[in-house]
């Protein structure tokens, strides 16, 4: 004669015997229509900053010419205009403001879009850093471009009149030629006070270490250098040893955060 079977424990909770349901994996399809949500999300913010602008573009302008008048109230005595040499160069102007003005407002939002897209694929590790990435990006960028905005490109434009000026040369600056200065010194500037942070993830991921860095110290002010050279539109060393001083302060700092995190690493590898 069979033994009865087992009944089971009156105690365990009926939800406890039905079997657990595994999490249906995303497909091809199901990627590619997070792919789309997540460009859809991107563009619908960048066309909102970008008409925001072009509703205000006249007190955009007024912002941004705030270099080039901080600089020529220095010199009364010459007459400092900005003009057009092309029928189309006033639109090439708008255009630009729109469309770099509202890439760059709508970038912290594209980032927020970007790492919800991805961190279904990541563990929970590199989850937790998504958040104080992106945010540290959008830090470092600001303070570059407003580094850039009000400091190094008055200076640049300064530079600029007083050799005008000391040769007698009459000015034609045109609006084109001044936006975009403008603009490649402010973004180029914001885009390369992220290195740090690059930097900083590297070392997290293990490609690189502190001995490295200061083990090649001297290449990288030559690199800051050669960097500072390219973006900076004037060959004085008075301009590109402003960019670069606040660049090299950076990589240090970069460092230090780099040796903390290693740090951390042996603590938890000698815990195990």
């Amino acid at each position: 004669m069979s033994e009865p079977s087992a009944s089971p424990d009156p105690y365990t909770p009926p939800e406890a015997l039905a079997p657990v349901p595994k999490e249906r994996a995303m497909g091809f399809w199901d990627h590619l229509e997070e792919l789309r949500g997540t460009i859809i999300k991107s563009v619908i913010a960048f066309v909102v900053f970008a008409v925001l602008i072009g509703y205000f573009i006249k007190e955009f302008n007024e912002v941004l010419m705030w270099p080039l008048l901080h600089v020529t109230a220095d010199f009364p005595h010459l007459t400092v205009e900005l003009g057009t040499t092309t029928p189309l160069e006033v639109f090439n102007m708008i255009i630009q403001m729109c469309f770099l003005g509202g890439l760059t407002l709508a970038s912290p939002f594209i980032l927020f879009f970007i790492g919800q897209f991805v961190a279904p694929a990541l563990t929970e590790k590199e989850t937790k850093i998504i958040l104080p990435l992106c945010v540290s990006a959008l830090v470092l960028f600001l303070i570059g471009a407003s580094f850039s905005f009000f400091l190094l490109v008055p200076s640049t434009v300064r530079m600029a009149i007083e050799l005008n000026d000391t040769f007698h040369l009459a000015f034609r600056w045109t609006v084109g030629a001044y936006y975009s200065l403008l603009m490649w010194l402010v973004l180029g500037v914001g885009a390369a006070f992220e290195f740090p942070l690059v930097i900083v993830l590297l070392v997290w991921m293990g490609i690189l270490s502190t001995a490295f860095l200061r083990k090649y110290r001297r290449h990288a002010i030559v690199l800051i250098f050669v960097v500072a050279a390219i973006i900076t539109p004037t060959p004085d060393p008075l301009t590109q040893s402003l960019f670069a001083a606040p660049l090299y302060a950076l990589f240090e700092i970069a460092i230090l955060v780099s040796a903390r995190i290693e740090k951390r690493r042996a603590k938890a590898q000698a815990a195990l």
